[in-house]
């Protein structure tokens, strides 16, 4: 669920289609998208495992841990694109606003934090040119939580 009013128009990412706009300002810290309507979550060997499941390993997501969603029907949330200097923060299935962010901002996020561990990107950073790998689990969730951690003690 997008907390704020937005926009879906084309990115100014190179080569990534349409993006996620926000319509309003956002304080750093604060929450723009909350998980909503997840019906389940599967291990990630048991999405490679399916091939029903695996065809669409490109709509998932990594939640906690070692559990992902599945969203083929592709909400506007899947329109937040990848940066390695993301605007948000991605936090167990949320993403908080990385800085201050002002109305017009594209919304973007480290795909490395949705990711299984070493999975691969079809595509590799649009600014970089470097591939973009899954997180482990650990390096994840420690590394947005001391950063999520430093934005609520600036507010």
């Amino acid at each position: 669920m997008i907390l704020l009013p937005y926009r879906i128009a084309p990115s100014r990412i190179p080569g990534a289609g349409k993006g996620l706009f926000l319509d309003a300002p956002a304080a750093a810290g604060s929450i723009v998208v909350a998980p909503d309507a997840i019906a389940r979550t599967y291990r990630f060997e048991d999405i490679a495992a399916d091939p029903a499941l695996a065809a669409l390993l490109h709509t998932s997501v990594r939640w906690f841990g070692e559990h992902y969603t599945l969203s083929p029907d592709w909400p506007d949330e899947c329109f937040v694109n990848h940066s390695f200097a993301p605007s948000g923060l991605w936090h167990l299935g949320f993403i908080f606003a990385n800085a201050p962010l002002s109305a017009g901002t594209e919304l973007t996020v480290d795909y490395r934090h949705l990711l299984a561990p070493g999975q691969v990107e079809d595509f590799a950073d649009a600014d970089s040119g470097q591939p973009i790998v899954g997180f482990d689990w650990r390096e994840s969730i420690t590394t947005s939580t001391a950063r999520l951690s430093a934005l609520l003690a600036m507010a």
